[in-house]
């Protein structure tokens, strides 16, 4: 089998603190769906290879060619890095896209706590979305951080722009949260739909990935949340008129 051959037909390329886990897990006990055997891939987003002649090789390793025809990863910071959409893109211009969303504050907030709960990040959450930002600009690529990056990938808007600049509209697929954690079933067959497969068997719905429970020094305040809703009033806007999608 050559390596035309070989794409994976989907990836769930966003977003972190969305979901992507439990829908992956949800995928995996369909027979009809073939998963990479790590759920984070990290091939398109990966600096160390060469993009000027990328060698797929590895990638497609991750997944069982015998198995089911259609296969895919989620890899959820595909969305936000830097050319990661354009070099998949140029992998397999009519791969399908889904993308996770959740509320950008609750995502932020939710972010900051794995961060807090693993030891990378020492600072309360109110300092990391104000003066905190500007780590950033000492990341590479220029503004981009895999750890520190809260409030900037909440900016959907920005990057669904980016991704239909890409992409066909036909080809990218955006859910939410709260959907899959209220009603997977629902997200699962339009999932299932998108990605041309048999409808799914029922799943009874199940909280996955759950962080563990520590002290973060409190909650959410009303300061924090009502900053970032006023940050991200523009993006809001941006994504609602790309997609209709709206939180409240």
């Amino acid at each position: 089998m050559d390596e035309v051959d070989r794409r994976i037909n989907f990836i769930v390329a966003g977003v972190q603190k969305a979901g992507t886990t439990a829908l992956y897990d949800y995928l995996a006990e369909d027979p009809n769906i073939g998963l990479s055997k790590v759920k984070e891939v990290h091939f398109f987003d990966d600096e160390s290879i060469d993009w000027a002649a990328p060698d797929y090789g590895p990638y497609h390793a991750q997944f069982d060619t015998g198995g089911p025809l259609i296969r895919g990863e989620a890899t959820p910071i595909y969305l936000y890095w830097p050319r990661s959409l354009e070099r998949i893109a140029a992998y397999n211009p009519k791969v399908r896209i889904i993308v996770m969303l959740r509320d950008p504050v609750e995502r932020a907030w939710s972010h900051w706590k794995m961060e807090y709960a693993r030891g990378a990040e020492t600072e309360p959450f109110s300092w990391c979305i104000r003066q905190g930002r500007r780590r950033l600009l000492d990341a590479q690529p220029w503004g981009v951080h895999r750890e520190f990056s809260y409030v900037e990938r909440g900016f959907y808007g920005e990057q669904v722009e980016r991704l239909f600049s890409l992409f066909p509209r036909d080809q990218v697929l955006i859910a939410k949260a709260d959907d899959l954690r209220r009603d997977p079933n629902a997200t699962l067959a339009a999932v299932n739909a998108f990605l041309r497969a048999p409808p799914p068997k029922p799943v009874t719905p199940r909280d996955v990935h759950v962080g563990r429970e520590m002290d973060y020094g409190g909650d959410l305040t009303d300061e924090d949340a009502a900053f970032l809703r006023n940050l991200y009033a523009r993006d809001l806007a941006r994504l609602e008129a790309l997609t209709g999608v709206v939180f409240p």
